[in-house]
């Protein structure tokens, strides 16, 4: 039997990876599945640049707009939910594109996630309370005593990663570490990584200019929209956070703009580090689009 195959096409915010995958699924004649973790949200759509109409319209897609705010919706989920689709896919399609910037998203279908424990609200509001009082040091400090192993390795600015850890350890009583298996998941699919990339100042320059477009296509409006949520995991967002702040004056519009494009920048290099982690990688320009083609056929031939 002919084995299949997922094209992961992944990169920086804005570097162009919808028209890459559209193309690309229009030419295996295939479906895309989206490793967004903010695209899934259907009340979010401006601000996350879901791909247009037409684009929707052209090529089968999924996991965009499937889920609400107010639903929780994390990386083990989109696993196991994408694991469910693929079957399906295959049955029709010798090829499926999978494409994000969403590197958890992507790594969680490619390598498998790691099963952790679901942790009760209650104890998850008594730590985000707590680190609101108490702020960076103190948080640091619970997960350095408590699991060094893991604090040599995190990124000790990211408070949402060491909430995270302090949650299961408080919980569980064990150390965040030692539910990281780093072992990875056998698939029963060929997996071929298209990276896309740009030089840093044309990056920055789709970076600028998409944020003007979501403000044009009526970001405040979609943004006023969500106050009532906006203390929600969801919307702890870039470009929804800024401009929550200016809706309620602690900032003009302007500055709110200002903001956003550098939140993006800063972003799209985090991004970049993590995807360069992966050595199975093949980047291109997002204007390669004969020279993928050629890349994914090659990979397909039987070794």
């Amino acid at each position: 039997m002919k084995k299949k195959h997922l094209v992961t096409v992944v990169g920086p915010t804005a570097v162009g990876k919808t028209p890459v995958s559209v193309a690309l699924a229009k030419h295996f004649n295939t479906e895309i599945i989206s490793a967004d973790s903010r695209q899934v949200f259907r009340e979010i759509r401006i601000g996350t640049s879901i791909p247009s109409p037409e684009q929707l319209a052209s090529v089968p897609h999924h996991f965009i707009g499937s889920r609400s705010v107010q639903e929780y919706y994390n990386a083990s989920m989109f696993e196991m939910e994408v694991m469910e689709l693929l079957p399906r896919l295959f049955s029709l399609h010798d090829v499926v594109i999978m494409t994000g910037g969403s590197g958890m998203y992507v790594d969680a279908v490619c390598q498998g996630i790691d099963d952790f424990p679901a942790v009760n609200a209650v104890i998850r509001e008594n730590l985000k309370s707590a680190f609101l009082q108490q702020g960076m040091d103190w948080l640091r400090s619970q997960i350095r005593e408590s699991d060094p192993e893991y604090y040599a390795v995190v990124d000790i600015n990211n408070p949402k990663r060491l909430l995270k850890a302090l949650e299961i350890i408080t919980m569980t009583g064990r150390p965040y570490s030692s539910f990281l298996t780093r072992q990875k998941k056998e698939r029963n699919f060929g997996i071929i990584y298209i990276g896309l990339n740009l030089k840093r100042e044309d990056l920055y320059s789709r970076i600028n200019q998409r944020v003007e477009k979501m403000i044009g296509d009526g970001l405040v409006e979609e943004v006023k929209d969500l106050l009532p949520f906006r203390k929600l995991n969801a919307l702890d967002t870039v470009g929804y956070k800024e401009i929550f702040d200016h809706l309620e004056g602690k900032s003009t519009l302007e500055e709110a703009v200002d903001l956003i494009k550098r939140h993006s920048r800063q972003y799209a290099r985090r991004q970049l580090t993590w995807f360069r982690k992966n050595k199975g990688i093949q980047w291109f320009t997002p204007d390669q689009h004969n020279a993928m083609i050629q890349y994914i056929l090659n990979k397909l031939q039987p070794e």
